[in-house]
């Protein structure tokens, strides 16, 4: 066992709090990566986590944030540095009334979800992000998205370069099947929601070297994800045949891969020496559902998310 997989998450996190190590300017050895769960209005559960990272001073101990589809939302607004002052935006009515979501839309041949409406109004006009400020972070970042051609996970950290590669990566990340629209068209390729083929990125994580990896998960433990219905797979066929077959394939096991990352996370958190591990909202918070416009809700999952992950960091002393 090697010196970095030989102490705990939480051990090498206390340690580089207590030192005040930097990205970029290491000596300990480990890469330590923060994997962020998507589920559309279900990641402001992970919303909370990442605030109460944040609130902590912890960001800084990172050395890459992946993320997808509504998790790459929320890894970008941490590395922006303005996370406290912008992530409960979830649950804003301002934010709301940008439509971002409006099943109406179908009826003018529009998405239901319109993504350029949420990086281009949104996150220029109404909670400005600080693209600029994500690109000059030494952290990495890692939108992760489905090649529409492949069924196969994709991080699309090489094309966030200048302030429209890092838009349109979050947009391909979150581009839902169907309901976003076309895939997105990103270095020459297609992609659609990162959530078909890693919905929980820590797996590309662990191929890229890190030896750490804090996961924040947006299901409960009692919750699983479950094969499509007929009528969904009848609805999403004609998309998938024309934008890409075996996206759809991937479509229809994710379940299955949500179950091998369930049982891989478990046993990573149970670990003697955990260094892949997993933060959870509690068992009885409120199902959140992936286009869910209650704010009520919302704003109860980002405090749920936020106490859970807070939970967690009183292990690690200051």
């Amino acid at each position: 066992m090697s010196r970095s997989t030989s102490v705990s998450l939480l051990a090498a996190l206390r340690d580089r709090l207590r030192t005040g190590s930097r990205p970029g300017q290491r000596t300990d050895g480990h890469r330590i990566a923060l994997a962020i769960e998507g589920g559309g209005s279900r990641a402001a559960y992970s919303a909370g986590m990442v605030l109460a990272l944040d609130e902590t001073g912890l960001t800084g101990a990172f050395d890459d944030v992946y993320g997808t589809s509504g998790g790459a939302l929320n890894g970008a607004w941490l590395l922006s540095g303005e996370a406290q002052r912008w992530i409960r935006s979830w649950a804003w009515p301002e934010v709301a009334a940008a439509k971002v979501t409006d099943p109406r839309r179908l009826l003018r041949g529009g998405p239901v979800v319109d993504l350029g409406r949420l990086v281009h109004h949104v996150y220029e006009r109404v909670t400005p992000m600080d693209f600029d400020a994500i690109l000059a972070n030494p952290i990495g970042f890692h939108p992760i998205a489905t090649d529409a051609a492949t069924g196969k996970a994709a991080d699309l950290a090489p094309y966030v370069t200048d302030r429209l590669g890092a838009q349109t990566a979050l947009r391909a990340s979150s581009c839902i099947p169907l309901l976003a629209g076309r895939p997105v068209r990103i270095g020459g390729r297609t992609y659609v929601d990162g959530g078909l083929s890693e919905g929980v990125p820590f797996r590309t994580a662990l191929a890229q070297g890190a030896t750490h990896v804090l996961v924040l998960r947006t299901r409960r433990t009692d919750q699983r994800a479950v094969p499509p219905s007929r009528v969904e797979r009848t609805l999403l066929a004609p998309y998938f045949l024309r934008h890409g077959r075996a996206a759809g394939v991937a479509h229809v096991g994710r379940h299955r891969t949500y179950a091998e990352d369930d049982a891989r996370l478990a046993a990573g958190t149970a670990a003697d020496v955990p260094t892949l591990v997993e933060v959870r909202p509690p068992l009885g918070s409120p199902d959140v559902t992936r286009l869910s416009g209650d704010l009520g809700v919302i704003d109860d999952a980002i405090e749920r998310g936020r106490l859970a992950m807070s939970a967690f960091l009183d292990r690690v002393p200051d």
